[in-house]
């Protein structure tokens, strides 16, 4: 039942995405003066649409994407007398980069908001600042205590499990694995602990023991604190936000490299016998299926299973939004591309003194454009069915 919950979820979270990414061209071509007459979810037969002023919203029956209708897409467009000054491809290049890139841009702010929700909001699994255990001793080389070794620091000052630290020489305690860094860059010194014991609050001084980690002379007081599921602060999410999206962005960029290289493994694993790489190529049910263990399993607490959910939809936002930027038609990369030559050729015109030239008609490139289709509509196939009858198992 979780499972199903988890694919639900997932469903609605990709389509939720694909209808921000058309929002994202509909609002920016509004906004410059372009007509648009539909804006719709999923492709082929219509299921239902509605008239708002001059553009048609609907729903239709393939749920594979969706797409939002300009006029002027293609210089060689018939278009109205009253439609003729709005086209897509009478606006200036910056305008069309804008409004093509919108809905890459907003792929990012989707996945980089989601990031941030988690540290936030959900909370991500870290040490927290109540004792687990209580380490009897630190010997060198982490020698096993006996019955001649010195109690380490935190025993010998009573500590015992379920204390939890409230502060450190006055500082309150928002981040144990941050804060206890004082201890550690303070080897032998005493610094004042602020515990909480059940309805006591007591203030104790420990000098850590310099212990040696890796040829560095650290502090140490000998406590093992429980994990747990921590918020972060608000300036903090932000950074932590912003790191992991930033790696997120450069290994989707990584994979996409390295993309034509995994395509023949993926067709052994598919046809043949060899076990799927989790790191591999993984279509959309493949992701619905790690939703869905995610979702199931047990093993997480309810925090940490929206979370990783939440980190799910967030990686693919980004890997789809630089996916869409590849300069290839049809992807709006490939319109891009397009906009940018333009750009460049009228301006080699006006330095000529010339009047620009007519834009360049994209159903002219139809061929090429036809080849890209051809190859992500094969990728997309054999990617289904691997998925189908040689599925990833993610150990989630």
């Amino acid at each position: 039942m979780m499972g199903l919950i988890g694919v639900l979820a997932f469903v609605v979270a990709l389509l939720t995405s694909v209808m921000i990414h058309e929002a994202g061209h509909y609002f920016t071509a509004k906004s410059f003066g372009m007509k648009v007459t539909e804006f719709f979810l999923g492709f082929g037969k219509r299921i239902w649409s509605t008239q708002r002023g001059e553009t048609e919203f609907g729903i239709k029956a393939i749920p594979a994407g969706g797409y939002c209708r300009i006029v002027g897409m293609s210089a060689s467009e018939e278009l109205s007398e009253s439609d003729a000054n709005r086209a897509f491809y009478k606006a200036s290049a910056p305008k069309r980069l804008i409004v093509l890139g919108a809905g890459s841009f907003l792929h990012f702010a989707i996945g980089f908001f989601l990031i941030f929700l988690i540290f936030f909001g959900v909370g991500t699994a870290s040490l927290t600042s109540t004792v687990d255990q209580v380490v009897p001793c630190i010997n060198a080389n982490n020698a096993a205590c006996t019955s001649t070794s010195v109690p380490s620091p935190a025993k010998a000052a009573g500590i015992i499990p379920g204390d939890e630290f409230t502060a450190i020489n006055g500082y309150p305690v928002n981040d144990w694995n941050t804060d206890i860094n004082v201890v550690r860059n303070s080897p032998g010194k005493v610094n004042i602990f602020s515990i909480k014991r059940g309805n006591e609050q007591l203030d104790i001084p420990i000098a850590s023991i310099p212990h040696k980690v890796n040829g560095k002379t650290i502090g140490m007081l000998g406590v093992l604190n429980k994990i747990g599921m921590a918020r972060a602060p608000f300036s903090t999410s932000l950074s932590h936000s912003w790191e992991l999206s930033r790696n997120l962005f450069t290994g989707s960029i990584t994979s996409l490299t390295q993309l034509p290289s995994k395509v023949p493994a993926l067709v052994r694993q598919t046809f043949g016998n060899e076990v799927r790489d989790p790191a591999g190529l993984v279509g959309v049910i493949g992701v619905a299926e790690a939703s869905a263990q995610t979702a199931g399993n047990a093993s997480l607490g309810w925090n940490e299973r929206i979370g990783t959910f939440l980190l799910i939809i967030a990686s693919l936002n980004i890997f789809v939004g630089i996916f869409n930027l590849l300069p290839l038609l049809p992807l709006d990369g490939g319109h891009m591309a397009i906009a940018i030559i333009d750009g460049l050729r009228n301006v080699w015109a006006r330095i000529r003194r010339r009047p620009n030239p007519r834009p360049i008609n994209v159903e002219s490139l139809t061929p090429l454009t036809l080849v890209v289709f051809v190859f992500l509509v094969g990728l997309s196939l054999l990617l289904l069915a691997a998925d189908i009858f040689n599925p990833v198992h993610f150990n989630l």
